[in-house]
């Protein structure tokens, strides 16, 4: 069969990896791609938001299966757009995807069916935001309501920081239409965890956990980033938690979909905070996570297209999801000055280095083939080292030192990614 994968980063060059592993597939396109993907795909010079060119070009082509990898288009309707001309497509429809779409409504859908979150307010007003702020205990989150690249997310620890916060978000609109609604959370403590799921409208399927790193800085310092680094599992996602997740967070959240006439299929991922009064979500996303696809995705056992495709036909349940018993840590090679600014085009060496070396993958996120055919730079997270081991020190160690076989000049990452495995 043939597959068209949407989306350019290292997500998509995961997806793509385990795309190439399917007995079933024998060609795969990428729109836009990368130099990475460009490795086992075609890539097609098509933008992850036009449509009606990737709809044509999935027609001309005789695409059997499209897998959208990025927000942004499952947010706009893309699948809705593909199913229309009756396509098949892996990713929720518009109705659905607005779980990411919209903070206040993945928060007032969460109060509907009592799943667990954090307490908050939707304001569509700043006037409002910021008399609510007067009262309002600190420290204090506060959320565009729309996609903002993983950014529009402020943590207050006073008052005067909140209503700069308000003016940035909803005034300033320095995260464009996103801040028109701004969600005002209270402030959860606890460890974070990932877990990613596979769900056909009725039926989920969960995924191996993990856990991100968002700061750009070691010790989790510095501004929030797109991720510097993953591993997988968590070792503080235990039995108890996953039987507590199961029976208040994850069924109800496709349940609750359902009953919205919003039935959901595609890939939900679960950002959950441990508090000590037990798991709660903190947000939802409509798909892989980037960089957590690229520890989970090697270290999943099944056909991808298998699970893609029941899926779609709402026979989930038909599938028994494995994973391997071992761990992967994923650590990002980033440009120096990201998130702010940081030069691109320096050719990266090294790259051979991963041939044929078994539990070692380099995901390409901001590359590409220079006008001479070399590979360079070609954005903020540059690559993700993912190496796996039998257990996450042993991953952790062996990624450290795949990095090393990768250079480019401004070449920059944490030291630290994983370091919580040594508290566990």
């Amino acid at each position: 069969m043939k597959v068209l994968i949407v989306g350019s980063g290292g997500r998509e060059h995961a997806i793509a990896m385990s795309v190439a592993k399917s007995s079933r597939v024998d060609e795969i396109y990428c729109a836009p791609g990368n130099a990475g993907i460009g490795q086992i795909a075609e890539c097609v010079p098509i933008g992850a938001m036009e449509f009606e060119k990737l709809v044509a070009f999935a027609k001309e082509k005789a695409i059997d299966l499209t897998i959208i990898g990025m927000d942004d288009p499952l947010v706009g309707g893309v699948v809705d757009a593909f199913e229309a001309e009756g396509l098949r497509v892996f990713g929720p429809n518009k109705a659905a995807a607005i779980l990411e779409g919209s903070k206040a409504f993945s928060k007032d859908l969460m109060k509907k069916y009592n799943i667990p979150t954090a307490a908050y307010e939707n304001f569509d007003n700043p006037e409002d935001a910021l008399a609510y702020l007067e009262t309002a205990k600190m420290p204090i989150v506060l959320k565009a309501d729309g996609l903002a690249l993983g950014k529009g997310v402020l943590i207050c620890n006073t008052l005067k920081e909140a209503k700069a916060g308000v003016q940035e978000i909803m005034l300033d609109k320095k995260f464009g239409s996103a801040g028109n609604q701004m969600v005002v959370e209270e402030f959860m403590t606890g460890r974070e965890v990932s877990v990613l799921s596979y769900v056909d409208g009725k039926t989920i399927k969960i995924m191996s956990s993990a856990q991100d790193h968002k700061r750009a800085k070691d010790g989790d310092q510095g501004l929030n980033t797109g991720g510097m680094g993953t591993f997988s599992p968590s070792p503080f996602y235990t039995k108890e938690v996953d039987d507590f997740c199961e029976k208040y967070i994850f069924q109800p959240t496709v349940d609750a979909m359902a009953a919205e006439g919003r039935p959901f299929k595609g890939i939900i991922f679960f950002g959950l905070m441990l508090t000590e009064d037990g798991p709660k979500v903190l947000e939802y996303n409509a798909r892989f996570g980037d960089p957590e696809a690229q520890v989970v995705l090697p270290r999943m056992k099944n056909d991808i297209i298998e699970v893609m495709e029941a899926c779609i036909d709402g026979t989930l349940d038909q599938i028994d999801l494995q994973f391997e018993d071992n761990a992967a840590v994923c650590v990002v090679l980033a440009s120096d000055g990201y998130p702010v600014s940081y030069q691109k085009g320096f050719e990266i060496k090294g790259l051979e280095n991963f041939a044929d070396k078994d539990g070692y993958y380099c995901f390409h996120a901001g590359s590409k083939l220079n006008d001479e055919g070399k590979i360079v730079t070609n954005g903020g997270r540059v690559l993700g080292v993912t190496a796996k081991g039998a257990d996450l020190k042993e991953a952790r160690a062996n990624a450290y030192k795949a990095t090393e076989w990768i250079d480019f000049e401004n070449k920059y990452m944490r030291h630290d990614i994983g370091k919580a495995i040594d508290e566990a």
